[in-house]
């Protein structure tokens, strides 16, 4: 049953002050204490960049559980932002800027799973569960492609890449370009909520009421594959973003797609920052990858979505 407006006033304010007070406690905590040069050119940046990509994700993954109608969806769980890594690398490779080639490999790995999936998104309302699975395939073909362009990587760029690609965000520093991005995903959702929502009842549902199924859901792919691919560019595969915040507001009660539109790239983006924090802090001095830090708290929640019958 969705929340009354008071109560999503209130849900909305308890995340809001969440995150800031994760942001404020990233900018704060370091080896260097409270230096004010370090928090304003090296801290902020990265705070900054943590926050945009965690918004990127979480709209990506709403995107995606909005297409495929299914609530364990997700840009890392379906090989798109596998895709995005793969495109980043070969560009790496060939000299190509690094945004071009993660944008190219995700609308690819997009493209693929959407020809995958046609007959079931066309032929029955409730995603098939073999949309999971051929996502599953595909973020395994894509880990593989990129386990062989790390063997063709030279040993004085192996390990950087390699922390890149399970998420690093130590020279990120791009967070405006990708906190404006999500602002623009999360205004495209609020414009086209009505079409959304009826998106959610059914394709046969969306198409009687009057709207445009085919192109809603080629909207869908495209902004949440350049989503993630932007988040990838940023700062590598970090996964499960996408999954755990929509589903959590859904659990909270939170079910139309303004509300979730709103509050989702809040949430993603307490995530990310609070993961990174972590990633910082946990064994100093040494730095841990926040993708693998990510994953520890994701995959244990996909398990327990998947325990709970995917509901």
């Amino acid at each position: 049953m969705p929340l009354s407006a008071a109560r999503l006033a209130a849900l909305a304010a308890v995340l809001v002050a969440i995150t800031l007070v994760v942001m404020a406690a990233a900018l704060a905590l370091g080896s260097a204490g409270w230096d004010v040069e370090m928090i304003r050119t090296l801290r902020a940046p990265r705070v900054a960049a943590a926050a945009g990509v965690g918004a990127l994700l979480a709209l990506s993954g709403l995107a995606m559980q909005s297409l495929l109608r299914n609530p364990l969806a997700d840009p890392y769980v379906l090989g798109t932002s596998g895709g995005a890594a793969v495109g980043a690398l070969l560009a790496l490779m060939l000299g190509l800027t690094l945004a071009a080639g993660a944008a190219a490999g995700a609308l690819a790995a997009g493209g693929l799973l959407l020809w995958l999936a046609r007959r079931a998104l066309a032929t029955t309302d409730d995603a098939s569960p073999r949309l999971i699975l051929a996502g599953a395939m595909l973020a395994a073909l894509f880990g593989a492609m990129a386990s062989l362009l790390l063997a063709l990587t030279p040993d004085q760029r192996l390990r950087g890449a390699i922390f890149w690609l399970v998420g690093d965000l130590s020279g990120a520093s791009d967070g405006g370009v990708s906190l404006g991005a999500a602002a623009a995903f999360a205004a495209w959702f609020i414009w086209r909520e009505r079409a959304l929502d009826r998106l959610l009842l059914g394709s046969v549902a969306a198409h009687l009421l009057g709207e445009p199924v085919r192109r809603l859901r080629f909207e869908l792919l495209l902004g949440a594959s350049l989503a993630a691919a932007l988040a990838v560019a940023s700062a590598g595969a970090i996964g499960f973003v996408g999954l755990v915040i929509p589903h959590a507001l859904r659990l909270c009660g939170v079910q139309r797609t303004r509300d979730l539109a709103l509050l989702a790239p809040v949430g993603g983006s307490a995530l990310v920052v609070a993961a990174d924090l972590l990633a910082r802090t946990v064994a100093q001095p040494i730095e841990l990858p926040v993708g693998a830090v990510m994953a520890l708290v994701g995959a244990p929640v996909f398990v327990w979505f998947l325990a709970r019958g995917g509901r």
